[in-house]
């Protein structure tokens, strides 16, 4: 179902002095009374525009007892409100030429729009409308809640991602909110009470608690104008409560098996605790995840893929967010060679970085790579709008953004030994493995 977005690959930017992207300057933006920061970025190269609207919700707000909620907004927001009746938001969005789609994270929930840039009023009309006066309505709930149940255990039969980084994450976290899925716990779906649903919607979708980008073939005065008529209106609300548990620190290896009958080769994950987004480290670690992982002469892909031919795959990722959360190196064994095995092999290959530390030439292969990615993101509207608000909400102003490219520039293969050193060792690790038996040793 296309709601639900729970990708592997977390968004990477990377930047240089040169890139073409708008300036600070051509980002323009205000806060409305009511606390709404909405930015604006006009381009009229194409006669299109999208609006996202960040909402700084995710799994991570929520307690036991009402895990998942955050997701299941992202199903209640397209089911109804005061002015459009259940299933008129796509149906309206659509007549007017335009298409939607939405994710959540263990951070955010956010909505996208792409419409046509003479239909701005429509979609200013149809998220004001659901914001302030979504239809809570029992039979919808109900029908929704069976919805998620059931994409939830198809997530678990389908994506072997899935089946194993859950149950890893209930180990490597003891305390924090990131313990559980963002799709949260069966029991928990089912135990949701409609007052549950009514005050997170009032305590989370305030327009206090929201960034909205808006880019494309707009004029600012005109979306000031109908930003203030439209979100202007909704009111305030008290600030939701802060995330105030810390993850106590790790000082020891955490194993969990998962047994699934239908794998054909082991699937291995690592993870390893390091900072939050904004922590001055993340540029480091987000190179030397893109050295271990990216691309067939990443490391990890030519010493156990192409080398050894023990893995089918590699793959990786570190979630953006707001609190300390979980450095991921995944990788499938190739049929017939067992789990120990792979995670020997792939331990050896993470730990030389650490001992041996990288070569210059290999670090400006990667900074290459990522400024490629980089002019890729930034050629279309929405790539523009994502980045902005991620800034915007993981670094508390969009305007870092445009200091990435000196952060990047002064990583050196120092920077990157000693975050290997520092972060990716034996204390610091949960390994999990996916499997279809137990080892028999």
């Amino acid at each position: 179902m296309k709601r639900f977005v729970a990708p592997i690959i977390a968004l990477t930017m990377a930047f240089s002095a040169n890139a073409q992207a708008a300036e600070p300057s051509e980002v323009q933006s205000f806060t409305l009374e009511n606390g709404m920061k909405i930015l604006v970025l006009e381009d009229h190269a194409i006669p299109n525009a999208n609006m996202y609207l960040f909402w700084k919700v995710g799994s991570r707000n929520e307690v036991p007892g009402i895990t998942g909620l955050s997701h299941f907004f992202e199903h209640m927001m397209f089911n109804g409100s005061k002015n459009y009746g259940p299933k008129m938001f796509d149906r309206t969005m659509e007549a007017a030429g335009g298409a939607n789609n939405a994710y959540t994270t263990e951070n955010l929930t956010v909505y996208t729009d792409w419409f046509p840039a003479e239909a701005i009023e429509t979609i200013f009309k149809l998220e004001a409308d659901r914001i302030a006066h979504l239809n809570i309505d029992p039979k919808v709930v109900e029908s929704e809640r069976n919805v998620v149940a059931s994409e939830r255990t198809t997530g678990l039969e389908n994506s072997n991602w899935r089946a194993l980084q859950g149950p890893l994450k209930s180990v490597a976290f003891e305390a924090h909110p990131y313990n559980w899925p963002v799709i949260g716990y069966e029991s928990d779906i089912y135990a949701w009470t409609l007052e549950d649903l009514k005050q997170y919607h009032k305590t989370y979708y305030a327009p206090n608690n929201a960034v909205v980008v808006i880019a494309g073939a707009v004029d600012f005065e005109q979306v000031k104008a109908m930003s203030e008529h439209y979100f202007g209106s909704i009111p305030a609300q008290e600030p939701p409560a802060e995330v105030r548990t810390k993850e106590p620190e790790q000082t020891g290896e955490r194993r969990v098996y998962v047994r699934k009958e239908s794998v054909t080769s082991p699937n291995l994950l690592l993870a390893y605790h390091v900072p939050q987004t904004n922590h001055e480290d993340s540029y480091a670690l987000d190179v030397l995840m893109s050295l271990l992982i990216d691309g067939n002469s990443s490391r990890l892909n030519q010493a156990l893929v192409d080398e050894q031919q023990i893995a089918l795959a590699v793959d990786g990722y570190v979630p953006q967010s707001f609190d300390p959360n979980l450095f991921y190196i995944y990788a499938v064994a190739k049929p017939g060679v067992a789990a120990d095995k792979l995670e020997t092999a792939l331990i050896a290959e993470i730990n030389k970085v650490a001992k041996e530390g990288v070569s210059a030439k290999e670090l400006e292969k990667v900074k290459n790579s990522k400024l490629m990615g980089f002019y890729d993101t930034m050629e279309t509207i929405n790539g523009r709008a994502n980045t902005l608000g991620s800034y915007e909400v993981f670094y508390g102003d969009y305007r870092e953004m445009y200091s990435a490219p000196e952060a990047y520039a002064k990583v050196t293969p120092e920077d990157v030994q000693r975050v290997a050193k520092t972060y990716l060792k034996k204390s610091n690790r949960t390994v999990g493995v996916l499997a279809a038996e137990e080892d028999k040793d």
